[in-house]
């Protein structure tokens, strides 16, 4: 199986299971690598309340430690972290990178204007939000935030499908030029298999928006986004055949943030 670099720890406070546990899910999927990218934090805080926080930093390095040595010799435990995009960022993000010696760094987005689009939480204002600029917003923010170069992933491309809105017509108005924004930067996308058990019920990103990734030469990982140790590697198969449909024949490795490739 590929390598599974988008999973969560208890820190976020919406995640369930001890280093031991998930790192024996694993071995058990028969993961290349296992990489743990928990919700970075964010300034100011207390940012919201499914992050962890600056100060609890030197627990997510510890519970990073007990993987490895839960996993000895039988698999590679990788060290990321899932930072968001926001407004005036960058000078943290920064900050963030030289906290530890980090195999890869995951750059998501998941707040439009102070407005936390994929929480369940705000989910009534969906009704009242006018769609298509919200997608326009979503995939602008996206661009920029692969135009920074800060990370080597990007997380779950069309997160904004996850309730299932979408604007009418060809979304590929929406795709192509942050594909562009991502070919130039040279990261790398995921395709994360959680949105199969969200509403959209489909992975991110959808075949249309990968079929361009592909086109564009962008290299790819695999992730799950567990928050449990039985949601490790969940869905790999199907995610597998997504990724060969549209070109796919390897997905990428991290280690000290250096990319080699691996064969699907």
């Amino acid at each position: 199986m590929p390598a599974d670099y988008h999973t969560h720890t208890p820190l976020c406070m919406h995640a369930e299971g001890s280093p031991e546990e998930y790192v024996h899910a694993a071995i058990t999927a028969g993961l290349t690598e296992y990489g743990i990218s928990d919700h970075a934090p964010a300034l100011p805080e207390p940012f919201d309340d499914w992050r962890m926080r600056s100060e609890q930093l030197p627990e997510y390095f510890e519970w990073i430690e007990r993987a490895r040595a839960a996993a000895g010799d039988h698999l590679p435990i990788r060290a990321g972290m899932e930072c968001d995009w926001l407004s005036g960022c960058e000078k943290w993000i920064v900050t963030l990178t030289e906290k530890y010696n980090w195999d890869y760094l995951i750059g998501s987005v998941h707040y439009l204007s102070g407005w936390d689009f994929d929480n369940p939480a705000w989910l009534k204002k969906w009704a009242e939000t006018d769609v298509e600029d919200a997608w326009a917003q979503y995939w602008q923010t996206y661009s920029t935030m692969a135009e920074s170069g800060l990370f080597d992933i990007l997380a779950h491309p069309d997160l904004i499908k996850k309730f299932g809105y979408r604007p009418s017509g060809d979304l590929r108005r929406f795709y192509e030029p942050t594909i562009d924004a991502i070919a130039a930067s040279g990261c790398a996308i995921e395709i994360n298999t959680a949105g199969l058990h969200k509403p959209c019920e489909e992975v991110y990103p959808e075949f249309d928006f990968l079929d361009l990734a592909f086109s564009a030469g962008i290299p790819l990982v695999i992730s799950s986004d567990a928050h449990h140790p039985n949601e490790v590697a969940r869905d790999f198969s199907h995610a597998i055949r997504h990724a060969q449909d549209a070109g796919y024949t390897e997905t990428l490795l991290f280690q000290n943030r250096q990319r080699s490739f691996e064969q699907l």
